[in-house]
C-alpha cells in the first residue's frame, strides 16, 4: 500500500525544493517536475476509488498537498488545478467526454486546469448563451493557471438566461473567440497564470461536462476552499523548517500551526468557521515568512533569496483562491477592519 505522504516528501526533497529558487527566478517550471508527480500517480489523487483513485484519507491528503506546496508553490499551484477537472469528469453524465480524457488525466499525460469565472465571482465574469447544439461564451476569466503547461481547461460560465452554471472542457490552445494575456504574478512564477477573454467563443454540446444550479455548485465548494488552505499552511511549515535550520525557536509557531490545522479540519466537518480558519492560515504564513526574513537578515532583501521568495508566496496566499468572507476575516485579523 502506497504511503503517499512519504512519497510526497521524497519528491519535495529530491526534485521540487532544490530547484524552487531557480524556478521562481527563471519563471519556468521544468517538465521533469510534472513528470515526477505523474510517474508516482499524483495526478490521479482526486479520482474516486471506483474510477481508479487511491481513496486517500483526509490526513494523508493534507500532508501531501502541504508538503508539495511548501517545496515549490509554482509547481504545486499548477498541479492542484488538475484535480478539479478529474473530480468534475468523474461525476459527469457525459461519459464520452470523460472517456476521451480519463486515462490521460489519471496518468498525467494529459494535464488540466480550471477557470471558475462564471461560477464564483459576483457578478459573474463569464457568461454562456445557449445556441443550437451548444453555447457561446463571452466575458473574461481573470486568473487561469497553467497556460502552455496544461492540455485542457474546464471553463465554468453562467447561463445568461436561467443563471445555471455550464461546465465545459476545451483544449487549452489559442483559437477563434479567445485571447490570452500573461499576468506577471508576484509569486508562483512559472505557473503561467493568464487572463483569458472570450468573445463569441463556441462550445459544442459534446464538450459540456455538466450544467448545475448555483446551489449545487456552492454545495461542493467547501472542500475546495478547505484544500486551498494547504497553500498557506505549506508555505508556513516551510518557513518553520527554515527557521529551525537557523537556530530559531519555533515552538510557538508550531503550536499555532497545529491549532490552525485543527480548526481547518473542524471546519470541513462543519464544526467551525471555514473562512475564519482560511484567514488564520494565511496570517500565519505571513508572520512565519516575516520571521524568516528577520532571521535571515539583509540577504533576504536581495531578489532570489529563499526567504524573499517565501515572503512573496505567503503574500500570494492572502488573495489566491479566496472568497469575500476570507478577505473580511483577514482584514479584521490584520487590523484593517472589514469595511476597508
Amino acid at each position: 500500500m502506497t504511503n503517499w505522504p512519504d512519497l510526497a516528501r521524497e519528491i519535495a526533497d529530491d526534485v521540487l525544493y532544490p530547484a524552487a529558487d531557480s524556478v521562481d527566478a527563471d519563471g519556468e517550471i521544468p517538465l521533469s517536475h510534472f513528470e515526477a508527480l505523474a510517474a508516482e500517480g499524483f495526478y490521479g489523487l482526486a479520482a474516486p476509488p471506483d474510477f481508479g483513485g487511491p481513496g486517500l484519507g483526509i490526513d494523508d491528503l493534507v500532508a501531501v498537498v502541504e508538503t508539495l506546496c511548501g517545496a515549490c508553490l509554482a509547481t504545486s499551484f499548477t498541479w492542484m488545478q488538475h484535480h478539479g477537472v478529474v473530480a468534475g469528469l468523474a461525476s459527469s453524465a457525459n461519459h464520452d467526454l470523460r472517456d476521451e480524457y480519463w486515462d490521460g488525466l489519471m496518468d498525467g499525460s494529459v494535464r488540466a486546469g480550471v477557470a471558475f469565472a462564471g461560477a464564483i465571482p459576483r457578478p459573474p465574469l463569464l457568461y454562456a448563451r445557449r445556441v443550437d447544439n451548444g453555447y457561446v461564451l463571452d466575458g473574461v476569466a481573470p486568473f487561469v493557471t497553467g497556460w502552455g503547461i496544461v492540455d485542457i481547461l474546464q471553463l465554468s460560465a453562467r447561463d445568461e438566461f436561467d443563471d445555471s452554471i455550464v461546465h465545459a472542457v476545451v483544449d487549452a490552445v489559442p483559437g477563434q473567440g479567445v485571447s490570452v494575456e500573461e499576468l506577471p504574478l508576484i509569486a508562483a512564477r512559472g505557473s503561467n497564470t493568464v487572463r483569458m477573454r472570450f468573445d463569441g467563443f463556441e462550445v459544442p454540446d459534446e464538450r459540456v461536462s455538466k450544467v448545475v444550479t448555483q446551489e449545487e455548485f456552492t454545495a461542493g465548494q467547501g472542500f475546495g476552499s478547505w484544500l486551498n488552505a494547504c497553500m498557506a499552511m505549506g508555505v508556513a511549515r516551510r518557513c518553520l523548517t527554515e527557521l529551525d535550520e537557523r537556530g530559531v525557536d519555533t515552538t510557538g509557531f508550531a503550536s499555532e500551526a497545529s491549532t490552525v490545522r485543527a480548526d481547518l479540519d473542524a471546519a470541513l466537518g462543519g464544526r467551525s468557521d471555514l473562512f475564519a480558519a482560511r484567514a488564520r492560515a494565511s496570517e500565519l504564513a505571513i508572520r512565519a515568512a516575516a520571521a524568516l526574513v528577520t532571521a535571515t537578515g539583509s540577504s533576504a532583501a536581495v531578489a532570489g533569496a529563499t526567504a524573499e521568495r517565501l515572503m512573496r508566496e505567503a503574500t500570494l496566499t492572502l488573495v489566491a483562491a479566496t472568497r469575500p468572507q476570507i478577505r473580511t476575516s483577514l482584514l479584521d485579523r490584520l487590523g484593517g477592519g472589514a469595511g476597508n
